[in-house]
Parts: structure tokens; sequence; C-alpha cells
């Protein structure tokens, strides 16, 4: 792994730390350079509640790889995770930072419901 990697993950396991602590559900974001990926984990973290991304049919046509795709995830995510029961979670942005597209899918969240 690249030291860059290696420094994001060391990133994100520190939030995760504080997120169990909590015993929060979390919506964990990962960002790819092609695609963004959603998914509300439950609090002790075996179970995927709800989940969305830019290889999903609906939201596959446009372009993937920008904000206004990750605008699309955030409020599908928001949808499922309130057809789930889900309202209340953490924001898990895997370590990566909170700008641009990551910002552009919580934003939408947020407007889709989600409380966090």
């Amino acid at each position: 792994m690249s030291d860059k990697k290696v420094i994001r993950l060391r990133r994100a396991r520190q939030a995760r730390l504080k997120m169990r602590e909590l015993v929060a559900v979390r919506l964990c974001v990962y960002r790819s350079s092609q695609h963004m990926y959603a998914q509300v984990i439950s609090a002790d973290g075996a179970k995927v509640l709800a989940s969305a991304s830019t290889l999903d049919a609906e939201l596959r046509g446009a372009a993937t790889g920008n904000v206004e795709a990750a605008k699309k995830v955030g409020l599908l995510v928001a949808e499922r995770a309130k057809a789930a029961g889900v309202t209340q979670v953490a924001f898990d942005r895997s370590g990566f930072k909170y700008h641009g597209r990551v910002k552009a899918l919580a934003d939408a969240a947020r407007e889709g419901g989600l409380e966090f």
C-alpha cells in the first residue's frame, strides 16, 4: 500500500473507533476516481442497512465521478435509509477530506432527511 493510503486509513480508524464507542449507526462513504459509494451500517458493524452508489442502474446513465453524481448518491442513500427506518447516523468519511464530492454527498443526505 502507498503511504497516502496508509495515512488515510489511519485517519479513518480513529474516527471509526469513536463511532463504535458512541454505538452509532454510520453512513460510510468511499470515493474512488470514477465512482462514489455510500452504505448505512448498523451500530455493531455487522449489517448493511442501506446502500447506494454510482454503479446503481438508476444513476449509471450520466457521469459518475463528479459532484452532481455524489449528490444523487446522497439523496438515494438517504431515501433507502429512511425506508429501512434509520434517520440518525454518524458520518464516516473514511479518512477522505470533507470537501468536494464527499461534502456534496453529505449535504444531499441531509437534504434527504438523514440527521448527522
